[in-house]
């Protein structure tokens, strides 16, 4: 399955990966350490969940663990994630509604 068919919900210490077009689940995890709120951010062909102080690197495909960092100093809390590569809504939205001006126009013509 291809990471353009995944959704990503992150809850209660574990993230799942469903299935964009059946809402089934594809994978689940749970993080070893840490509890509570999950932030999940998709970074291009990694996911990145972060609870309690501890940040995880996921493959977005399989929900596989790649590495682990404990933030040892840092604190815990609810984590705020960011990155250059990393993938929001409002680019895709975007895109989206170039798309659809696109379709609308070429209707018109």
């Amino acid at each position: 399955m291809e990471i353009e068919d995944l959704i990503f919900v992150g809850f209660n210490s574990r993230v799942a990966a469903l299935d964009r077009n059946t809402g089934d689940i594809v994978w689940s995890w749970k993080a070893p350490k840490g509890t509570g709120f999950v932030a999940v951010l998709l970074d291009t062909d990694r996911l990145i969940a972060s609870v309690d102080g501890y940040t995880y690197c996921l493959d977005p495909r399989t929900g596989s663990t790649m590495w682990e960092n404990h933030l040892k100093g840092l604190g815990t809390g609810v984590p705020c994630l960011a990155s250059v590569a990393g993938q929001s809504s409002y680019p895709i939205l975007a895109e989206a509604q170039k798309e659809q001006q696109r379709s609308a126009a070429n209707a018109g013509t």
